[in-house]
Order: structure tokens, then C-alpha cells, then sequence
């Protein structure tokens, strides 16, 4: 994968949301107290340091050094969280691990082939886990406001071969066509709240805004946010009810 993140790795640790105690919970659940798990794509532990509590070992795995650092930071007290650069084209080079966790990095990779190198890497047993947006997720309420400047400002996705964003493909279409066809899905809601300074740093951690896409006019880019976000809603507050899906997907039984 290509950076995607240059100088996101503060804002996302900061502004993304978590993905709930239940959701966790029941990835702990799935996998077993005595497991390694492999976090692919892990950003800054969004999923892995609060997972850590509950399994063996986590492998908390990313291309970003600056998210690897931002996760080092805020992990300085859990001591089972191993932090390793690397990506999805790397996978053989890594420690071997039980089971493995995609949270919102899943979308970029080269899916297919992926799951194709994990049936030869991943144990009788082993599980592959996708936490993240349902098929269809409510739009967030500042998003028009949003979609205007980022269309001021040119800024677009990145796509990679076989990436959701290339194929348009969801995990589910992906996953029924892979060796890990036998899919459980459960859902879990959050209701979240926003100020002004909370959406604006939201954006800095998408890869489209990252600070080193905007280069020299990350700051511009702040005011002309502020500006639209407030035309949209002069209170500078917003609620929001995030879906996130936990994907648990195995092998069918024989």
C-alpha cells in the first residue's frame, strides 16, 4: 500500500472514533484468551490496544511509521502489543498468529489476493475478522458541507487493485467468493457527539485530507471548513449514530 496517511497519525488517534467496548468484546470472544492476533492495518490501535487485554499477544501491523509511533504512545502500559511496519504484500514476513483483524484498512487492499495468501498462512480454525461500516452507513450529518470543500480543494480517494474502492465491492461479496465463505455478522450502534474542532480534525485523518495531501494549504483548508461546517449548523455541534459491523468469516466445515 502507498502511504496514504502522511501526518494524519495525530489526528486520527485523537478523532476517529473507537469501535465500542461490545464490538471488542466480541472479538476477544471469538478469538480466545490464548491467541495471537494479527491487526492488519492497525493505524494508531484502534482495535489492537484495547483488544490486547483479552488475547495472548497482538501483532499490530501498519505501513505508517507515524501511526506506528502515535500506537507506541498511547500502548506505553500494554506490554503485549508488538508493533511492526508492514503491509498486506508482506504478510509471510510476519510472526505467525491464530487469527486476524481488519478495521477500517481493509478496504484498501488488494482483497481477494489477500485472502487467498491468509487460507495458507492462518491455522485449521483460524479466523478472519472485518470490523467496520454496515453495507449501506448513515451519512454523517456534516458530510454536505464537507463534500463541498473537499470538491474546492480537488481532493479525491486513492484506490488500489481490488480495493473496495476500485470494485465497489463490500467485504460480504468479497468474503462469499473467498476460502472464509462461512460469514456471522452482528451489529453494534454508538451514539456519538461532535464539536466544530472535532469534525475539522476528523477530516485531517482521512486519507483524501491527510495533512500531507493538503500540503501548504492544510491550513486554508481548515478555515474553509470551519466557515462551511458553520454555515450548515451555526451551533458547531452535531450527533451522530454510528453502525459498526463485526464480520467474523472461517472456512466452511467439511
Amino acid at each position: 500500500m502507498t502511504d496514504l496517511f502522511g501526518g494524519a497519525a495525530p489526528y486520527y488517534a485523537k478523532y476517529r472514533s473507537g469501535h465500542g467496548d461490545p464490538a471488542i468484546e466480541h472479538l476477544a470472544m471469538t478469538f480466545g484468551r490464548d491467541s495471537t492476533v494479527l491487526d492488519l492495518g492497525c493505524g494508531p490501535g484502534t482495535i489492537a490496544i484495547p483488544l490486547a487485554r483479552s488475547v495472548r499477544e497482538v501483532l499490530a501491523v501498519d505501513p505508517d511509521e507515524e501511526m506506528l509511533a502515535e500506537g507506541r504512545r498511547l500502548a506505553v502500559d500494554v506490554p503485549n502489543v508488538r508493533w511492526i511496519r508492514g503491509d498486506s504484500t508482506r504478510l509471510r514476513e510476519l510472526p505467525a498468529f491464530d487469527h486476524i483483524v481488519m478495521g477500517r484498512s481493509f478496504h484498501w487492499m488488494d482483497r481477494r489476493t489477500v485472502l487467498a495468501e491468509l487460507d495458507e498462512l492462518l491455522p485449521p480454525g483460524g479466523v478472519v475478522a472485518v470490523v467496520g461500516p454496515t453495507r449501506d452507513p448513515q451519512e454523517e450529518p456534516w458530510e454536505p458541507a464537507m463534500r463541498r470543500v473537499r470538491d474546492e480543494f480537488d481532493v479525491n480517494t486513492f484506490t488500489a487493485t481490488n480495493s473496495y474502492q476500485a470494485t465497489g465491492e463490500h467485504p460480504h461479496d468479497v468474503l462469499a467468493v473467498s476460502p472464509f465463505s462461512d460469514m456471522d455478522s452482528t451489529m453494534y450502534e454508538d451514539r456519538l457527539v461532535y464539536d466544530l474542532n472535532a469534525v475539522i480534525g476528523l477530516q485531517l485523518s482521512y486519507s483524501y485530507t491527510a495533512p500531507a495531501r493538503l500540503g501548504a494549504r492544510v491550513e486554508s483548508f481548515k478555515e474553509a471548513a470551519r466557515k462551511a461546517l458553520l454555515r450548515l449548523n451555526p451551533t458547531g455541534r452535531w450527533e451522530h449514530v454510528a453502525v459498526t459491523e463485526v464480520l467474523i468469516a472461517r472456512r466452511p466445515r467439511t
